[in-house]
């Protein structure tokens, strides 16, 4: 099979090697725009606009450049810094990550979701020189940052108010008061570390992956190459000369907080589901815990986030759901490459040579070029299942203080994904699984995705929720075999356990060969155990069953081979 490459304009492959801030913020015809509110607070209602929000990025940078004995950090120092971000996502992120960017200060964005030892293991990995908390996390922060010996001056407030410490807006208002000059944006290489986003670490301790300006430059050429596209075809309703650039403002800086911390839970999705807001497949589907929940206010096209594979079930089902929506927006992508490396068509664009199809993933961003591999290294067919492998300037530098996992995953300029697709003449990507969550069973492959979506598709919609994982069997102690975790719904709650599990491995017999059946059993569970992006903690559930005696009440008995 030969490289895939874009079905959309294809990204210029050269670009002046520049500071990302100055491309994106310094154009001659920004300064034409009419100005709008650029950024919301969610909770509080406060809205800024974009000019101003502007004007705080240039003063946090001078902020954090200026000498301490003026009331500053002094981060051009000369000092080599990284600068972490402990906090939920709020109107003062993007201000810090922006204000980092022009001085060329690489910034670590720590999940806001981490526990205390997961945030100790991070600073360490990250070797973070200052820390940056919200009001919320900062005695979590303080805490993290004395196991690793960071000292207390070093820690800042990103918004909020604590007690004897210095936040952003306080250094942001002294600048102003002072009346100090504005800080120059530095220059950087094509090599210059932009940011750290760290991986999930489900299978061992997570990855620092390491993307540079460039690396951002390209993929938010990627998104307004993919705009321009659909400009021909849809008119978004406000701001479209706009979309192009400030949508990326807030790009890699959405870390939301719990569900349970907001109020009101149908706030949220009421604020997120609106025009030109992201979603994530976490909302998605934390919106079927709400019973006859519908959306409303989708005017506009939408972007979800992604962050985790979305059933083509649970999509469906959330479409019947949300109201005047022209268009689902959807994609793969991976920190390792930035942000999308696949996103699905919008109707007519391309020229029309694209056909969409329920399941498919999407088609290949520009600037990318793929390629599937068999097990042995070499290049699957059409329609052959195998490792997706990418190649373009939106490819991370690789992991932080990580050489052999660089060695691993970056090879001779390819990105090994570890996930598992499929390609059809078309060139439309349709995503299986996770290569290290599947298994084999008498040699051959099992999907733990294709048995959840099997699952899924049960006509009475019994459950609302499944994970499937691979347990210990009983022929060979080496071999692993299906078992699956479920919730119930409120249909198959009035069913009954034991109607719904049988039911279901019934379902699943039916659907499935003999090898993917569940001979490890079904089991009734309150939730799910997953990651803050939505991905499932399978190793969770599956040390927990290699802990437990199993349930004689929630389990369903082996299905024999």
């Amino acid at each position: 099979m030969p490289h895939i490459k874009p079905l959309f304009r294809s990204s210029p492959l050269s670009t002046p090697t520049i500071n990302y801030y100055d491309w994106l913020l310094r154009r001659p015809e920004l300064k034409s725009w009419s100005d709008f509110t650029l950024h919301i607070d969610a909770v509080t209602g406060e809205q800024r606009q974009a000019r101003a929000v502007l004007e705080r990025f240039e003063h946090a940078a001078t902020a954090l450049a200026t000498s301490p004995r003026d009331g500053g950090l002094g981060l051009l120092s000369g000092r080599r810094e990284v600068v972490g971000i402990l906090g939920e996502n709020c109107l003062e992120y993007p201000v810090l990550v922006f204000a980092l960017l022009k001085l060329a200060v690489p910034v670590a964005l720590l999940p806001s979701q981490s526990t205390l030892q997961e945030t100790v293991e991070l600073l360490k990995l990250s070797s973070v020189t200052y820390l940056f908390a919200s009001e919320q996390l900062y005695p979590h922060a303080a805490a993290a940052a004395k196991t690793i010996g960071l000292p207390e001056e070093r820690i800042f407030i990103l918004q909020g108010d604590v007690t004897g410490k210095v936040s952003l807006p306080n250094l942001i208002d002294d600048v102003k008061v002072r009346g100090l000059p504005k800080i120059a944006t530095r220059p950087v290489q094509d090599d210059t570390l932009a940011y750290l986003m760290f991986s999930s670490g489900t299978t061992g301790l997570p990855k620092a992956v390491m993307v540079s300006h460039r690396n951002i430059i390209f993929s938010t050429s990627q998104l307004g190459g993919i705009n321009e596209e659909i400009a021909k075809v849809y008119t978004i309703a406000e701001h479209r000369e706009n979309s192009h650039s400030f949508g990326s403002l807030t790009l890699h800086v959405n870390h939301s907080p719990p569900l349970e911390s907001w109020p009101d839970r149908e706030d949220i999705f009421q604020v997120t589901i609106c025009s030109s807001h992201n979603i994530t497949t976490r909302l998605i589907r934390a919106t079927f815990k709400i019973p006859d929940y519908a959306f409303h206010d989708v005017h506009s096209y939408m972007r979800p986030a992604g962050a985790a594979h979305l059933p083509p079930e649970l999509r469906v089902a959330f479409e019947r759901r949300a109201k005047n929506l022209p268009f689902f927006f959807e994609g793969y992508g991976l920190s390792e490459c930035t942000y999308a490396a696949l996103v699905l068509p919008f109707p007519g664009t391309c020229g029309g040579r694209v056909n969409p199809v329920r399941g498919m993933t999407g088609i290949l961003c520009p600037s990318l070029e793929a390629r599937i591999l068999r097990e042995d290294g070499s290049d699957a067919d059409y329609n052959e299942i195998g490792e997706l492998i990418l190649r373009g300037p939106t490819i991370a530098l690789g992991y932080w203080k990580n050489e052999k996992a660089t060695k691993e995953t970056f090879k001779d300029g390819w990105l090994y994904t570890g996930d598992r697709f499929y390609v059809d003449r078309q060139g439309r990507f349709f995503y299986v699984d996770r290569g290290k969550d599947t298994f084999k069973v008498s040699g051959k492959q099992v999907s733990p995705t294709e048995i959840e979506n099997t699952i899924r598709e049960h006509p009475s919609q019994l459950i609302i929720d499944v994970a499937v994982a691979g347990v210990k069997g009983e022929r060979w102690s080496s071999e692993l075999v299906p078992r699956a975790w479920v919730v119930l719904s409120n249909t198959g709650k009035a069913q009954g356990v034991e109607a719904v599990l049988a039911a279901l491995d019934e379902w699943a017999r039916l659907r499935l060969s003999k090898h993917k059946w569940l001979r490890g059993g079904l089991q009734v569970v309150d939730e799910i155990p997953r990651l803050p992006t939505g991905k499932i903690l399978r190793r969770k559930l599956q040390d927990e069953y290699a802990r437990s005696d199993h349930g004689p009440i929630q389990t369903k008995p082996l299905a024999k081979l």
